[in-house]
């Protein structure tokens, strides 16, 4: 079973460094998922992660107080008015913004009712 864990630990290292480059595809949820794979496959790689300059305080935060940056929540709240403004621009049928607009909104509700450090 520790071999699942590190390949999926692995594969969200992957996706999250990808979501570096892409700005729709997000990095922390990603090295969060893979933080616990990490915990049960490698304490090589989970101590890594959680040490690395950039992913580390993140996770950590997150871990001990369930808190996003307030630079992560205008980040992800400009990029998801982007993406709906382009779905608008792109002409999407009603249902399919309505959606989207629902799923969305519950991102945001989610994100800024969590403590911010």
């Amino acid at each position: 079973m520790r071999i699942v864990w590190l390949v999926l630990g692995l594969l969200c290292i992957g996706l999250g460094l990808v979501g570096v480059v892409l700005p729709l595809l997000p990095t922390v949820p990603f090295m969060l998922l893979a933080a616990f794979c990490f915990a049960r496959s490698s304490e090589r790689l989970h101590h890594w992660l959680l040490t690395h300059p950039q992913f580390g305080p993140a996770i950590t935060d997150w871990r001990e107080r369930g808190a996003v940056s307030l630079r992560a929540k205008k980040l992800a709240t400009v990029s998801i008015a982007a993406v709906f403004a382009l779905s608008l621009v792109l002409g999407l049928r009603p249902m399919i913004l309505l959606i989207q607009a629902s799923v969305l909104s519950c991102v945001l509700i989610f994100l800024w009712t969590r403590p911010s450090y």
